[in-house]
């Protein structure tokens, strides 16, 4: 089972802590079981918004998780509390995936666990955290930013898209999808995607593309093209490129791409179905084709990610383990 070690001080923002344990605390039987152990850890009562918590453990419990999660830091002005920012590092030292949300990157930064990576934060903060942390290579444009042992995110929706990613990891994309039927929120959400989408969701009735994407999703088997996808919305290319760009912050092929990404990997996950029939399903055409588009997206072969995601259990945190997937973007 993989423990999970939420950081609460006084200062923190709620929506991001309950955000957090909402999505590993207490899951579904019928998904994972056993689900992700989550333990809230503090120096004793906080005081988050309008509300009192009482941790589970005290801050020196965070080296022990093999996940620490730092929501966000409500004051940016302020520095965060010293025995904070310590009790991160030395997760961290200590072998634990370190992740903040939202403007917890101004912790890890504080911390050092930035220095020399690419990181993100609420796009509000951006300019402050590359002014204070001159070391950190800001990225203002992407959803979540994944270094592998050290994640961070944008802000509030974006910070649910990193939980998610989170999840996607450790238990599959089929997994993470079910989770977030049950939670209402959109399944897969790539980290490089702006953090700025005129239309983030596309309304049902009056989005011109609000009909076209449920088309696309129902035939990831056809080898679909953007004149079809334009021809299907009853508008030119080029139309169709803009009102793309502007629903999902990407371009139709990348989009249609994306999902074909997704679905082998739902088909990998779940199914015994072989690559050429995946590469079928999927709209790839032939084998060579999946396994070129897959491996440059997801990071490894298909044949890897099938391993990992149907039979792994997650080793203990002194067991070498390899590189996750890449996010897809």
């Amino acid at each position: 089972m993989t423990t999970v070690a939420l950081a609460a001080t006084d200062g923190m923002l709620h929506f991001e802590l309950s955000l957090a344990c909402e999505v590993f605390g207490t899951g579904p039987a019928d998904m994972v079981d056993p689900w992700y152990r989550l333990s809230v850890c503090g120096p004793g009562p906080v005081r988050v918004g309008r509300f009192r918590l009482e941790p589970d453990h005290g801050l020196d419990h965070l080296p022990h998780a093999d996940t620490v999660v730092v929501p966000g830091w409500a004051d940016i002005d302020r520095d965060p509390p010293a025995e904070l920012v310590e009790a991160v590092r030395a997760a961290h030292e200590a072998g634990a995936r370190v992740v903040s949300l939202c403007t917890g990157a101004f912790v890890l930064a504080a911390a050092g666990l930035l220095d020399g990576k690419r990181a993100t934060t609420h796009w509000a903060h951006t300019e402050e955290l590359a002014r204070r942390h001159p070391r950190v290579t800001v990225d203002a444009d992407v959803l979540y930013v994944d270094n592998g042992s050290v994640l961070t995110s944008a802000g509030k929706a974006a910070a649910m898209d990193l939980c998610l990613h989170l999840v996607r990891l450790d238990h599959g994309s089929s997994v993470a999808n079910r989770l977030a039927r049950r939670l209402v929120v959109p399944p897969h959400r790539d980290g490089g995607q702006a953090q700025f989408v005129t239309t983030p969701v596309p309304a049902p009735a009056n989005h011109p593309l609000a009909e076209l994407f449920p088309w696309i999703l129902q035939r990831l088997d056809h080898p679909l093209t953007v004149e079809d996808l334009a021809r299907q919305a009853r508008m030119s290319s080029r139309h169709l490129g803009r009102h793309f760009r502007s629903a999902t912050g990407t371009t139709p092929l990348r989009w249609l791409l994306t999902q074909r990404i997704r679905h082998a990997q739902e088909l990998l996950e779940t199914s015994d179905d072989t690559i050429d029939a995946i590469a079928t399903a999927t709209g790839m055409g032939t084998a060579t084709t999946l396994r070129r588009h897959f491996h440059r997206t997801v990071g490894v072969p298909p044949d890897a990610y099938r391993r990992t995601f149907r039979s792994r259990t997650r080793p203990t945190r002194t067991t070498p383990e390899p590189a996750p997937p890449r996010p897809i973007r």
